[in-house]
């Protein structure tokens, strides 16, 4: 169990932002300290500098997605004491177990259509502004049936987040993890089929930097003008966070001042080293950096 105490240790400080990333929200993904009670994980994250966190579902348990209106204001309530917000909501098929968008057994489908209207809901109600569609495990698809499916499911959550005032993202995933949706252009093929204003799509780092034709930068300088990129999250290929392996960031944050974005950047690491609160430290700690000198 890590102690808030660590507040106060030896880590990195946040630097102040520039005068030009001022607007700039940073948000940290709930589960890279998902260990921690959530009024820790709010007062952590605030004391590094995060403005948000973007929330998995899945940390609040296997039925989070029909949580109780007590459970909601609890959250509420956590982020309010520390000064911090919910930014959005990502991972939302992880929990429960069996989910698809893509089967064709009926009862699965709907089920998962159900998590989905419910997590825009949810997503709403606690203040965010996004959701994040990556799941890719339930998603994968076999034939052109399944991905007919998996638009008919987008399409009814685009229409829910419409109705709630959110933004519902396609988010492009990298194979072999993820065999349906892999590039910025396929997702913005299927934003444009939907076609409802509340249905974007967004870059996660990772994955571009393996799947885009083009460094992350350009993919973010391409995508940009067109309306329908709506989120970014950060992370190195090695699946650690930015600042904690190869990639150069510094690009990425260069484009996204350029085109004027002003949502949230969220922090989405997989490997947490040494572990997952000093991991959220020091990636903040890079990105203001960047800023800073931007």
């Amino acid at each position: 169990m890590i102690s808030c105490d660590a507040l106060h240790s030896d880590w990195p400080t946040p630097l102040g932002p520039s005068r030009r990333g001022s607007l700039v929200k940073l948000s940290l993904c709930n589960e890279v300290i998902r260990e921690l009670p959530f009024d820790r994980q709010c007062a952590l994250a605030a004391g590094l500098g995060y403005r948000g966190l973007e929330i998995a579902p899945f940390t609040f348990g296997q039925d989070a997605w029909s949580m109780p209106a007590a459970k909601r204001a609890e959250i509420r309530r956590a982020c309010s004491d520390a000064g911090i917000e919910v930014s959005g909501l990502h991972w939302l098929l992880a929990a429960p177990a069996g989910l698809s968008i893509t089967s064709a057994d009926r009862h699965v489908w709907q089920k998962s259509v159900a998590v989905l209207r419910a997590s825009v809901e949810i997503c709403a109600e606690l203040g965010g502004d996004y959701l994040v569609h990556g799941s890719p495990a339930q998603r994968r698809v076999s034939d052109p049936s399944d991905r007919q499916r998996a638009e008919e499911a987008w399409a009814l959550a685009a229409e829910a987040a419409r109705k709630a005032g959110v933004v519902y993202c396609l988010e492009p995933l990298a194979s072999p993890d993820c065999n349906f949706i892999n590039t910025l252009a396929e997702a913005s093929d299927v934003v444009r089929r939907i076609g409802n204003p509340a249905f974007k799509t967004m870059v996660d780092t990772l994955a571009a930097s393996l799947m885009e034709p083009e460094p992350v930068a350009d993919a973010v300088r391409r995508a940009m003008p067109t309306g329908l990129m709506a989120h970014i999250q950060l992370n190195d290929r090695n699946k650690r966070g930015p600042g904690q392996g190869g990639d150069k960031f510094a690009p990425v944050i260069q484009a996204l001042l350029e085109t004027g974005y002003d949502g949230w950047i969220a922090m989405e690491p997989f490997v947490y080293e040494p572990d997952g609160a000093t991991c959220a430290a020091r990636m903040i700690g890079y990105i203001q950096g960047l800023l800073e000198q931007a």
